[in-house]
């Protein structure tokens, strides 16, 4: 039996459950037994894609309004054509040094206009433009593999006690008695997610000030969006062979590598 100590296993009840993405799952084996690992390249080619679409919603919104709009004033539809192309070259400016920041491993932007920031919200457009084609899976891996490699671009440090590990209440065994294994070398306490909202109840009486958490894909890009503006935050998705919420793997190399860089 292995000395190594194990972390204290903390479960929360909270709102929003966690795995209701995967409500309309009919029981079939998952594509790919439930692995999605895909390349970050993905993302950047679908996040320009959905906001081309978005883009395009706006400007035909306008192309429609127009007549009316010119009914408040002659020179509104104008005004908000020239706004619409500012703030167009602006997003496009701002996803180049987003793409550029990636390619580079440098930190071009502020983390409140990158991972923190908008970025967020480019991730959600994102997956509901993939969903509309059944790629949402292997685009929202992509998206969280951008997501961590720019917040690890930050190098944050964290004292012992400071950093939290949150974790779904799916995994196999052998996989959570690796999780508490690592959380027990480095002094980490370890919440079980049994709904979504935990982050936020954790943080707020916890007040971490770094966290690293575990979820499928789709439960991560939804709580990266509600919680990672607020805190810092390490997102390590899973492998899904028995299907979605049972038996889920991950690697916890990775998971090892994160949590050692946060508070060694």
């Amino acid at each position: 039996m292995s000395d190594t100590p194990r972390a204290q296993l903390i479960h929360i009840d909270v709102d929003r459950r966690l795995g209701h993405e995967w409500d309309e799952w009919d029981g079939k084996p998952l594509p790919n037994r439930g692995d999605y690992d895909s390349s970050p390249a993905l993302f950047f080619i679908w996040s320009a894609a959905a906001l081309l679409v978005g883009m395009g919603i706006v400007a035909l919104g306008l192309y429609l309004f127009a007549p009316r709009l010119v009914d408040l004033h002659a020179m509104l539809p104008r005004r908000l054509w020239t706004a619409f192309a500012i703030g167009g070259v602006v997003l496009w400016l701002w996803w180049g040094i987003l793409l550029l920041s990636y390619a580079t491993g440098r930190a071009l932007l502020p983390e409140r206009l990158a991972e923190r920031g908008p970025f967020l919200r480019l991730m959600r457009l994102t997956s509901l433009v993939a969903e509309r084609f059944g790629r949402r899976d292997w685009v929202e891996n992509a998206s969280v593999k951008v997501y961590n490699a720019l917040a690890l671009l930050r190098h944050r440090k964290v004292k012992q006690g400071e950093l939290l590990l949150l974790i779904p209440r799916c995994l196999s065994k052998e996989t959570l008695d690796g999780v508490l294994g690592i959380a027990g070398k480095y002094g980490v306490p370890v919440f079980v997610a049994t709904r979504g909202q935990l982050a936020r109840r954790v943080i707020r009486e916890r007040r971490p000030r770094a966290v690293v958490a575990v979820a499928c894909e789709r439960d991560m890009v939804s709580g990266l969006h509600d919680v990672a503006g607020k805190i810092p935050v390490l997102g390590l998705t899973m492998t899904l062979p028995s299907g979605p919420c049972k038996d889920a793997l991950l690697d916890l190399r990775l998971l090892e590598n994160w949590v050692r860089a946060y508070v060694v």
